[in-house]
């Protein structure tokens, strides 16, 4: 090939030559002109929809991302993908379809680049699933390309977000919040664009995603509205043309140090339990053969270190003001934490992205030195045992400390655990048990933000542990356990607890334990019958189909 069809690779297959000239003539009605099918294309993979405040904005980086594409010498193309609203569907049935648009995403991204002949791209992503599914999407087309997320959102009234919301419903319920202090909450909560304010599951992996090198340095800490994400934008689109000249693909960036990067910083700002999920599907799609014990090998020396909410104190926003993830990235990585010699989109190492970074202005309190951690090892603890012979994850900040033993509540989805929680028949040294919520029962794995939150309202969150075979937004808090495998919906252990059991949970040996003897549970198996499952056609019966374990990443194009 000589050096331009080496930088067309895949756009001088549908545009060069007589034979395509049918091609060609399609592509001058959507903006082409002559001297643009000798450029390279890069696509523009937007998420925008109103569906979500966390989306609502992305069109307009789309633009940018285009613009800077298009300025460095090559020929942008947008195309959009869609995007569901956890916040919107959370506690309903719709929530089933969340992580099942994980891979329709990742599924969406990957046709079109592979269909029109791409020879790079923009994957911007603003809330919980489109984030990863453009990560595994890049991975799996192994082009030039970088990740844009999409950025946070302002505090609302009295530093609100949503899970202020969902936590006043369960004040609702225990009667401290009236009708209209909740009126007044929901609608003061959400002021305009971007993904939820804390260091929930959007900004997680938009730290984690740009710590395994996939985004431009500070993407992960830009408020949506702001001059700073639309030059991020703009930046993208000229950084994957240096990619494309380059030849630097996303295999030369995902290697398992890049992946213990992620981690580890996923760890030092407390982030959500759905990091491990996503990541592990991430690394799936690169072939890098991570796998849940690789949490608990690095969690053994990451602390935590960053106050953010839910368990903490700040939001992003507040993050931001104080210089976003970069200095903490510094500081990890002179303690020897981050491997610096990874490549990342900038076609530098993570050291010399962070080699002129200042370090966090004198007297702020969000982030803690290393002296003084707010816990001395991970909060995202795998947990094995009868219970979770396969693992768990456990979110234990060490607010809530580091063992519990309870009585467990059983209940069959959500609605029903819901139901309890709102009625007061949950108390005190309760173990609420959530079943037929794993990636095949559910299906879709929901979270259980609202059973938590709710919890939380009524003032228990030190008092009542909550297990499952689901897992938990990332706002969720308090004693939490998810991700149980095998689960209920295979017969795993979880399907055989009855009400009285007895359930420790113990964060420091890394168990969880029934207290029931093997023979009684075999005698339980015995009688065990699996639900029809919830649908019989269409996507979720198809993901159920498919999906694995939530221990593999919940991932469907298993090898």
């Amino acid at each position: 090939m000589t050096d331009d069809t080496q930088r067309r690779r895949y756009s001088s297959i549908v545009v060069d030559g007589v034979a395509q000239a049918p091609s060609r003539a399609m592509l001058y009605p959507v903006g082409f002109k002559e001297e643009d099918f000798a450029k390279p294309q890069v696509g523009i993979a937007s998420t925008w929809s109103m569906v979500t405040p966390c989306n609502m904005h992305i069109n307009a980086l789309a633009d940018a991302a285009a613009m800077g594409a298009d300025e460095a010498g090559g020929k942008s193309v947008l195309f959009n993908t869609i995007t569901v609203s956890d916040g919107i569907s959370m506690g309903t049935p719709g929530m089933r379809y969340s992580l099942v648009s994980r891979e329709v995403i990742a599924d969406s991204i990957e046709t079109v680049v592979g269909a029109q002949g791409f020879d790079g791209f923009v994957a911007i992503g603003g809330c919980d699933k489109n984030m990863p599914a453009c990560a595994m999407a890049m991975a799996r087309m192994d082009r030039p390309s970088v990740f844009v997320y999409g950025g946070t959102i302002q505090p609302g009234r009295n530093r609100r977000d949503i899970v202020s919301v969902f936590e006043a419903v369960g004040g609702h319920a225990a009667g401290t919040v009236s009708d209209i202090e909740l009126k007044e909450v929901e609608s003061t909560a959400i002021p305009g664009p971007g993904s939820c304010g804390g260091m929930y599951t959007a900004n997680t992996m938009a730290s984690a995603i740009e710590a395994l090198g996939l985004s431009l340095p500070n993407s992960s800490a830009q408020e949506a509205v702001s001059d700073a994400k639309r030059r991020d934008s703009y930046n993208a689109g000229a950084a994957v043309m240096h990619l494309i000249d380059r030849g630097i693909r996303p295999s030369d960036i995902l290697c398992m140090e890049a992946f213990e990067n992620a981690i580890t910083v996923a760890i030092a700002l407390e982030g959500s339990t759905n990091a491990v999920l996503h990541l592990l599907a991430i690394a799936h799609a690169a072939r890098i053969g991570l796998t849940i014990d690789d949490f608990t090998r690095i969690g053994e020396r990451v602390p935590v270190l960053a106050d953010m909410r839910p368990a903490g104190q700040y939001a992003m926003s507040e993050l931001i003001a104080i210089g976003g993830i970069q200095p903490l990235m510094k500081t990890l990585l002179a303690e020897g934490l981050l491997h610096g010699d990874c490549m990342t989109v900038t076609g530098r190492t993570l050291a010399e992205n962070l080699a002129d970074v200042a370090p966090y202005p004198e007297g702020q309190q969000v982030v803690r030195p290393l002296s003084n951690p707010i816990k001395k090892d991970s909060h995202l603890v795998i947990l094995y045992g009868n219970l979770a012979p396969e693992g768990a994850v456990a979110k234990i900040t060490g607010h809530e400390g580091l063992t519990f033993t309870g009585t467990a509540r059983c209940y069959h989805g959500e609605e029903a655990a819901m139901t309890a929680i709102m009625s007061g028949e949950i108390h005190k040294g309760d173990v609420v048990v959530v079943r037929y919520e794993g990636p095949r029962g559910g299906p879709g794995m929901r979270e259980m933000l609202s059973p938590t939150s709710a919890i939380n309202g009524l003032g228990l969150s030190k008092d009542v542990a909550l297990i499952t075979d689901g897992r938990f937004s990332g706002g969720s808090h308090g004693f939490v356990i998810g991700h149980i495998t095998p689960e209920a919906f295979d017969g795993g252990p979880i399907a055989l607890i009855e009400d009285g059991d007895e359930i420790t949970v113990d964060a420091e040996s890394r168990e969880i334990t029934l207290h029931v003897d093997d023979a009684v549970l075999s005698e339980r198996r015995k009688v065990w019958q699996r639900p029809a499952p919830y649908a019989d056609r269409g996507i979720l019966a198809k993901y159920a189909r498919q999906v694995s374990s939530a221990s593999l990443g919940a991932v469907t194009d298993r090898d």
